[in-house]
């Protein structure tokens, strides 16, 4: 089944390829081509002299300024203005327009001067303070007005460089084009033999990390989560079943095989679906999740314990109950190598202790709590 299949979804390929390639061909077209009015727009800003230039802002806030002094009678308007040439000042104040502008320096003394005034409370007459405020100004119109033809010469190198280029850029492109599809050809033809055998690949990692009978991972599975994210807090539930042989000699290995499936279901309930389960082999379980703190472990052993023993399985085989019981081992730790070691050998060790003080309970390694039914 397959060869139609992969027939099928060659032309499809073909055609996204195609039409990714033409899209890249008009896009590259229209940028050599009709490039010139944007790039234009965008470095000339033609009859705009505001722009982004810093001398447009200090000018702005110089001409707010003498606004204020020339016109506002408010107790604060002395504040306000100076706030502004402050401000206008700061942008004025500038390595490039100090070096390449002769008026940049007895501008920014005047600015001084009239801030030091200012800061007085003293207003300058109306001649003086013009003549304080409109050189600065006059300067920093002079600068927009360079900086403008600058920004102008650069558009046109620029356009010239583009249109000297735009042959190159329209062949190159053909023979990317050219080679793409020869690419694309190439890479078809070994896509679908790596894919096979990456697909088998896959498909044998996955049964070497899985548990046939119940559908969850292994031993092996375990320590490789463990080892994705070390320095995580995780918590580690081992889980046993109580007498899981004489269930199996009263009732029949099918019937374990089928409890075995029972168990991992109710288990993964009773912890929410937010940790994952492992079959270590046999009647042994174990669980990994996320855990910040011992009372959250805890609640997760108590949790698989109860879920099991509301579900009451039939055990006939059972010499205390009637019904399944879990004996759980947990502990909390740091993911990592040395660290996983030794948190199983203490989750072991917990369940040790729970089955030998009688079964149907669990304990968290390092806490001395056990939880055990009478």
């Amino acid at each position: 089944m397959n060869p139609p299949i992969r027939r099928r979804r060659t032309p499809s390929w073909l055609w996204l390829s195609l039409i990714s390639f033409t899209a890249l061909m008009v896009l590259i077209a229209y940028e050599t081509r009709w490039v010139h009015p944007d790039i234009h727009a965008y470095f000339s800003q033609s009859g705009n002299l505001t722009g982004q230039q810093l001398a447009t802002r200090s000018r702005r806030y110089l001409e707010e300024g003498l606004g204020i002094l020339l016109e506002e009678e408010e107790p604060d308007a002395i504040q306000q203005a100076r706030l502004r040439i402050e401000l206008g000042y700061s942008l004025f104040d500038i390595g490039l327009y100090r070096n390449e502008y002769a008026c940049t320096v007895p501008s920014l003394q005047r600015l001084d001067g009239l801030h030091d005034m200012l800061g007085r409370d003293v207003v300058p007459p109306p001649a003086l303070l013009s003549q304080d405020l409109l050189q600065p100004i006059r300067c920093l119109t002079e600068i927009e007005m360079d900086q403008l033809d600058r920004r102008g010469e650069v558009t046109n190198r620029f356009v010239e460089e583009t249109r000297r280029h735009q042959a190159l850029v329209l062949i190159g492109s053909l023979v990317i084009y050219l080679l793409g599809l020869l690419f694309w050809g190439m890479h078809m033809f070994k896509h679908r033999v790596a894919d096979r055998a990456t697909r088998e690949s896959l498909r044998w990692m996955a049964q070497a990390l899985r548990d046939p009978l119940t559908g969850v991972g292994n031993r092996s599975a375990l320590h490789d989560d463990v080892m994705v994210e070390p320095g995580r807090s995780v918590g580690l539930l081992l889980i046993d079943i109580d007498y899981f042989k004489q269930y199996n000699d009263a009732l029949g290995h099918p019937d374990g095989d089928r409890v075995l499936r029972e168990l991992v279901a109710l288990i993964d309930q009773a912890l929410g679906g937010s940790a994952r389960l492992y079959r270590m082999g046999g009647d042994e379980f174990a669980a990994l999740l996320p855990c910040d703190d011992i009372e959250t472990l805890e609640q997760a052993c108590a949790s698989v314990v109860e879920e099991v023993r509301r579900a009451a399985l039939p055990h006939p085989g059972h010499p205390a109950n009637e019904h399944v019981t879990l004996s759980v081992g947990g502990v909390q730790f740091t993911a990592g190598h040395e660290a996983f070691a030794a948190a199983y050998s203490a989750a072991d060790q917990a369940l040790y202790q729970v089955k030998a003080g009688g079964r149907n309970g669990w304990q968290v390694a390092g806490t001395g709590q056990v939880l055990l039914r009478d």
